[in-house]
């Protein structure tokens, strides 16, 4: 087969941070490769440093054929023989064994990778043939189809990056086509779903047993996630010092670590505490190793049964209205309604510890839910000053009370 001729051309694209040039050219073995060069100058005045115009990106342009003409440029080189199948099963490799990921997040990257990944871009393609304008062109399709959220198509985003990324260390291919395709946005509300107090025990108390009540009792307050709560026993229970252990992790049927990786421990409350207590009594399955939350059979708990005896739970104390917004409420939000709640009693980096975030950040999230009245006093007490107007702080003079008594 006769060797494919060397052409490319400058493309000009719009970005959120401004526009930028593109060099996009196919090579001898027909590979088509679309590589940034940097930001554009559009203006007639002399370009600032690191920016270029459509002459200087066109020099460019001509300096990268020839070198791919004579061979020299690496993406000319033949092609590494590796599929996407490869990268995608090597990458998977990596994260579970080598990083040594959860297994419940090894799992939750694989089924992006099988459900997503693998179908858009075949898992017996070359590995050199996927280019930034195809992950483009596929992000553009999933942003347009509106059927995902930018959340979703972010996370599908960074994986395909993170895939490319580890071929790319392995010498598959020489650069990362996902490393110059524009990100995927997503902004934070601040807002989420959570029950009040008094919620939580209608919930609790419209729950089929004794063992669903207390799991939405544990779970609002002491804002454990549910692989946690699965693999809570009692040995992690300790009601003398107010405490609850979380020592383990148990999703997609293996056991494993807290998701942070780290054991921590979170206070025990009166309401969780006595929501413990009227199970500890039960006949089976109460001794120190056993399951705190368990099977008949003393086993762990399956998922969907559980999200499924909140959610009617929830329909009981006719707060089902919840779950049909256009955010529905889900069993995570008991987390949710432990971190609101936590914010007003401790300290923000105490409050980190105890859900177990790695990033304060990701704290950080409950802050607005913190009263701010000692805030507001202070800020009414400079204003009043400010404007001459009478304090505002509660007297502490007995009243006169001689008027009333006369009358």
């Amino acid at each position: 087969m006769a060797a494919t001729r060397v052409t490319g051309h400058v493309l000009l694209r719009e970005r959120q941070r401004g526009a930028v040039f593109y060099l996009k050219y196919r090579l001898t073995d027909g590979r088509q490769v679309m590589k940034l060069l940097g930001p554009a100058w559009t203006e007639r005045s002399r370009p600032p440093a690191g920016y270029y115009t459509k002459r200087t990106a066109e020099e460019e342009l001509n300096a990268l054929l020839a070198d791919a003409r004579r061979g020299t440029l690496p993406d000319s080189q033949a092609r590494s023989g590796r599929t996407f199948g490869n990268a995608c099963d090597e990458w998977l490799r990596y994260i579970e064994h080598d990083q040594q990921r959860a297994s419940s997040t090894v799992a939750d990257y694989r089924n992006v990778v099988n459900g997503s990944l693998l179908p858009e871009f075949g898992r017996d393609t070359a590995i050199e043939k996927i280019t930034t304008e195809r992950i483009e062109k596929w992000r553009e399709e999933l942003l347009n189809d509106g059927e995902l959220s930018r959340r979703t198509i972010q996370k599908m985003l960074v994986l395909l990056h993170g895939v490319m990324k580890r071929a790319k260390r392995r010498k598959w291919i020489s650069s990362n086509p996902a490393e110059d395709v524009e990100r995927v946005t997503v902004k934070r509300s601040g807002d989420f779903n959570v029950l009040s107090p008094v919620e939580v025990a209608a919930v609790a108390r419209g729950t089929e047993n004794e063992q669903d009540a207390a799991i939405v009792t544990v779970a609002a307050f002491t804002g454990l996630r549910l692989g946690e709560l699965r693999a809570l026993r009692w040995r992690d229970v300790d009601f003398a010092k107010s405490t609850v252990h979380v020592r383990g992790n148990y999703t997609h049927g293996q056991k494993g670590r807290p998701k942070s990786g780290k054991v921590r421990s979170v206070p025990l409350i009166d309401q969780a505490a006595r929501a413990l207590d009227r199970i500890s009594g039960r006949e089976h399955f109460a001794e120190p190793d056993d399951l705190v939350f368990c099977s008949v059979a003393g086993e762990h708990l399956n998922d969907a049964p559980i999200r499924a005896a909140f959610y009617d739970a929830l329909d009981a104390a006719e707060l089902g209205e919840k779950r049909t917004k256009d955010d529905p409420i889900v069993f995570h939000d008991l987390r949710h309604t432990f971190g609101t709640l936590a914010v007003e009693a401790w300290p923000l980096h105490d409050v980190q510890a105890y859900m177990g975030h790695a990033d304060i950040q990701t704290t950080m999230i409950y802050v607005h839910h913190t009263p701010k009245t000692a805030a507001a006093d202070a800020l009414t007490r400079i204003v009043d000053a400010a404007s001459g107007a009478p304090s505002t702080e509660p007297s502490t003079e007995m009243p006169d009370l001689t008027a009333t008594q006369s009358n």
